[in-house]
Formats: structure tokens, sequence, C-alpha cells
């Protein structure tokens, strides 16, 4: 089972986040990031339909972005 994703995980996802808006970076990187700390939320959590949705929401979306 994969662990839950840290606080200081999510603080440098939040952190990479803020810097690549400023910048207006391609958000490519960031979206797979992010489908992957919401998968281990999801994988920690298996009783939990909406964040199992959720995640899969989040690969589609930084799957779409890379065949661009």
């Amino acid at each position: 089972m994969s662990r839950k994703p840290s606080i200081s995980e999510i603080g440098a996802f939040l952190g990479a986040l803020r810097a690549t808006a400023e910048s207006k970076a391609d958000p490519g990187p960031l979206l797979a990031e992010k489908a992957d700390l919401l998968q281990r939320i999801a994988d920690a959590n298996p009783g939990d339909r909406d964040a199992a949705e959720v995640a899969r929401e989040a690969r589609a979306a930084a799957d779409r972005h890379n065949r661009r």
C-alpha cells in the first residue's frame, strides 16, 4: 500500500505550483505530480470513492496534457 503524502511533500508541491504559475512555465510536470499525490491519498483511503474519482480525473488531465 502506498503511504500518504507528507505535509512537506504537499508543501513542496504547492510551492512548485506557485512558482510555475508566476513564471508561466509548462504545468505538465506538476499535473503528473498532482496526480501521483492524489493517487497516494486515494490508495491510503480505499473506501473513499470521491478520493479515487479525483485521482482518476487528475491522472486523465495529466495524460491529456502529455499527449499535446
